[in-house]
Formats: C-alpha cells, sequence, structure tokens
C-alpha cells in the first residue's frame, strides 16, 4: 500500500468524525436547549444549550462547529414553535460558535499556559456577547419593521432581552467550560 492510500484513508476517517461528532453536537445543542427552559418576560427562555453552542466551535473548529451549534440550535426553535426565530438563530448560534473557536485559538497562540481556562473563559464570554448583540438586533428589527413600529419603540423593546440573554450566556460560559476539558480529551 502506497502512502497516499494510507494518507487518503486517514482524511477520509477524520472527515467522517468530524460528521459524526458535528452530528451529535447539534443533537446534544437541540436537546440542551429544550430540556431545561426557564421562561423569561420577553417569551424566551433561558437555557442550558449556549454551552453546546460553545463547546461545538471550539471542539469542532469553525466549520463543523458552527453547522452543529446552528442547526442544533434552530431544530431547537423549530420544534418549540419559535419559527420566526429559526433563521436569526442558525445564523447567530453559528456566529456564536465561530467567535469562541477564533478567540480561543489566537488567545492560545497568544497566551502559551498549559491550562487554557483563562483563553477558554474569554472565548466563551466573547462567543455569547455576539449571542446577545445578535439576538438583541435581530429583535430591533422584527419589532420595528416586521411589526411596523419606530425603531425606538423596537430598541426599547428590545432592550428587555438583554438581561435573560446575558444569564443565558454566563450559564453556557460555565457550562463550556466545565465540559470542555473532559469532551476535547474525547474527541481526540
Amino acid at each position: 500500500m502506497s502512502d497516499t492510500t494510507i494518507n487518503v484513508r486517514h482524511l477520509e476517517t477524520d472527515k467522517t468524525k468530524k460528521v459524526i461528532l458535528s452530528a451529535l453536537f447539534s443533537a446534544i445543542t437541540c436537546v440542551g436547549t429544550m430540556i431545561i427552559k426557564v421562561p423569561t418576560p420577553t417569551m424566551g427562555y433561558i437555557h442550558p444549550g449556549d454551552g453546546f453552542v460553545l463547546l461545538s466551535g471550539l471542539i469542532l473548529g469553525p466549520l463543523w462547529g458552527s453547522l452543529a451549534a446552528g442547526v442544533g440550535s434552530a431544530l431547537s426553535d423549530l420544534i418549540g414553535g419559535y419559527f420566526v426565530y429559526v433563521p436569526a438563530t442558525l445564523l447567530i448560534k453559528a456566529l456564536t460558535a465561530i467567535t469562541a473557536y477564533f478567540v480561543f485559538t489566537g488567545l492560545k497562540k497568544l497566551i502559551k499556559t498549559e491550562n487554557p481556562i483563562p483563553q477558554l473563559i474569554i472565548a466563551s464570554i466573547l462567543g455569547e456577547l455576539v449571542m446577545v448583540l445578535g439576538y438583541f438586533l435581530f429583535e430591533i428589527f422584527m419589532l420595528a419593521v416586521a411589526n411596523h413600529s419606530s425603531l425606538s419603540a423596537g430598541v426599547i423593546a428590545s432592550l428587555a432581552g438583554i438581561v435573560p440573554n446575558l444569564i443565558q450566556g454566563v450559564f453556557g460560559v460555565i457550562i463550556a467550560t466545565v465540559l470542555h476539558p473532559l469532551l476535547k480529551r474525547l474527541s481526540a
């Protein structure tokens, strides 16, 4: 057998592993989003799914991680009846995962330590800030443009979602920080 054949098989195995892990992370993200729901005054809910959104990006990388995070979260909205949020959730959660991945990777290169927990926490926080900003902007659009309200009314109404999304983000950061070392070893 030639070296080329061995390399092709190795690449096929790696791709198959990524696809399987992406499907698994997508399912875990969906279930994690749906299983525990704390309702908020904005008609949404706080859930632990954001931890798995972050983990998707951190473990699977920008392409597969964003797909797993976006699809898993969007499926949860679809199954849960939050139809208007499905496209926004797909994009926002994918961007959350991508942000966490690139910040984490950049910080690990910049700050070389044996324990990457500080870099993980910073990357997760920045990823979750993308989520908070993304939903804030989407809700402005949804409330102001789609409901034919004024822009200022949309901004004011959208402000109500910031605190619940920040709380959700904090839980996501904690879950990702606790589970990352374990899941990273399992996925290696």
